[in-house]
């Protein structure tokens, strides 16, 4: 009897991408089904009485102020640099997007130190006009109003990138034509460009409030209770994954909602620029508009990364962290290990995933893809916790088996260790690694995969003596960007760590929860020097791109 089951389907290549999908999936549905567990765990009770109404009222307050602040901000600056030709417009196209080198909880470190009483700000206030303690108020940074800001200013240029793709792409001939019925320039702003805009702009405030609801080091910090922390504190301070998995599980559902009111505010509607033109050429500001629009460009740079990145590398030379030798170089290799391999796999296995949706060409391999795209909209606390539960269990019956068989217990084998962490970070980041190589082999036409075949090459020789060299550039890219992420990543690495294992992020964490900012910030000037490398491909990208238009 012959099989009904497509080639396509029985291919080797299908089977190896359904097990990595499945894996890398596995981590939330392991958080998903401890929903069902709520009579077993009376620590949820207890949270449910008393501390979940904050962590809901806290992250929606959140996620209200972030995403008006990055919205502004983001559109703003987009707006101006895109539609406009003002002083050091061409410096500030590409120089707006360097805040995103710098993560959350080190810009917390830096503007507390700044800010606080013995910081130079109060310090030189209080020299100027002679105040004494007591003598005068000064805001505290460390609120939920001052977490707003730190996340504004670092997240805001997901929507300034996007913002301004938009109006380059889409509003080019539309504006020119409200123009030429009368329509003036706020008027045409908010009745043309914006609306065309508003796609763009809702993915970049989604992708915003996503780093805000996964972050972890800011709100523990500023003390502001969020899912993060309550998820961290249940794990480690009550002792009880269930209750920790089922806040993890409606932090999940805060994300899966905003997905979908992203994907809701585009709906059926497509916009299409049918001029020939994509740009108009920029109308000059001069005088006070040309200032102004300087000024508005200037600020959000000088406050998400000028002022960071200067404060930082004071501190780290004049004071510093005083283990700067060995334990240094120390949690410099941890991190460049845990980057390093995570980089490695992750573009082997989007390499995989990609190069069989590509020879399939099957609804199953695009929903794999998918699948796995879901993974960077999951908050590291999620992933963290739901990697833990599965792999705890996994080693338990493991431990189990080998003390029947040899009589002696082996204890935890994969919990606690390298491998676990790798998993976690994969299970996150593959999304990202993922989308650079696919958008990439996509552009690679179907003509040289036949003529690879006519000469007898098989699938594996054609993407090795093919395809991976024209996706070099791409695959770099790729490995780049989870490297820095790795880099970059502190909730689950908080939870999933070995024991007596510390890299950067929690390095810089530790030193700052126990007040030392000035030692933390050798690791958080680290953290930020190595988040500028893919920044930096990014701005010569927009530079090129705006000599080619």
């Amino acid at each position: 009897m012959t099989s009904r089951i497509p080639q396509a389907a029985r291919s080797p290549l299908l089977i190896a991408a359904i097990l990595v999908a499945l894996l890398t999936g596995l981590p939330v549905a392991s958080v998903g089904f401890n929903l069902f567990l709520g009579g077993t765990s009376t620590t949820w009770s207890h949270l449910a009485s008393t501390v979940l109404p904050e962590y809901i009222a806290n992250s929606l307050a959140l996620c209200a102020g972030v995403g008006l602040g990055v919205a502004v901000v983001g559109v703003t600056t987009a707006w101006l640099t895109a539609m406009h030709d003002f002083p050091g417009r061409r410096i500030f196209e590409w120089a707006l997007v360097l805040p995103l080198a710098v993560p959350a909880y080190v810009m917390a470190y830096v503007y507390t130190d700044f800010l606080q009483f013995v910081g130079p700000v109060q310090t030189t206030l209080r020299e100027i006009f002679g105040w004494e303690h007591g003598d005068y108020h000064f805001p505290d940074i460390r609120t939920l109003p001052g977490a707003i800001l730190m996340f504004v200013f670092v997240l805001y240029p997901y929507v300034y990138l996007l913002a301004r793709t938009a109006f380059l792409e889409r509003a080019g001939g539309v504006l020119e034509a409200a123009r030429t019925l009368g329509t003036g320039p706020w008027r045409a702003f908010f009745t043309v460009s914006l609306p065309l805009a508003r796609p763009a702009i809702a993915a970049g405030v989604a992708l915003a409030l996503m780093e805000t609801l996964a972050d972890y080091g800011t709100v523990a910090y500023f003390a502001v209770n969020t899912f993060t922390t309550g998820i961290y504190r249940a794990w480690f301070s009550l002792g009880d994954r269930v209750a920790s998995a089922q806040l993890a599980a409606i932090l999940l559902g805060f994300v899966l909602l905003l997905v979908a009111l992203e994907r809701s505010t585009r709906g059926r509607a497509r916009y299409h620029n049918t001029s020939g033109r994509h740009r108009p050429p920029p109308g000059r500001l001069h005088g006070l508009a040309g200032i102004a629009a300087m000024l508005a460009c200037f600020t959000p740079l000088l406050l998400g990364f000028l002022l960071p990145a200067g404060l930082l590398l004071r501190m780290a030379v004049g004071e510093g962290d005083a283990q700067f030798g060995e334990r240094f170089l120390m949690l410099a290799r941890n991190s460049l290990t845990l980057s390093g391999l995570t980089a490695l796999l992750a573009v082997a296995l989007a390499v995989l995933l990609a190069y069989s949706a590509r020879l399939s060409k099957t609804l199953l391999a695009q929903g794999l893809n998918r699948l796995v795209g879901l993974g960077y909209a999951v908050p590291g606390t999620v992933i963290a916790v739901g990697v833990l539960i599965p792999v705890t269990r996994l080693d338990n019956w493991i431990a189990g088996q080998w003390e029947s068989v040899f009589g002696s217990n082996p204890g935890l084998l994969l919990t606690g260790g390298i491998a676990a962490l790798i998993y976690a970070y994969l299970a996150r980041f593959l999304a990202v690694a993922l989308q650079t190589v696919d958008a990439s082999l996509s552009k690679i036409t179907p003509s040289m995969d036949d003529a690879a075949r006519s000469l007898g090459l098989g699938q594996g020789a054609t993407l090795r003596k093919v395809h991976v060299p024209i996706l070099r550039g791409s695959l770099f890219t790729a490995a780049l960007l989870v490297f820095v992420d790795v880099m970059k990543e502190l909730p689950a690495t908080l939870v999933m760590r070995p024991f007596n294992f510390d890299t950067l992020a929690t390095q810089a964490y530790t030193l700052a929860s126990d007040e030392r900012l000035a030692e933390a910030s050798t690791a958080a000037l680290a953290i930020v020097a190595v988040g500028l490398l893919p920044l930096i491909a990014l701005s010569r990208q927009i530079s090129r791109g705006r000599k080619s238009t």
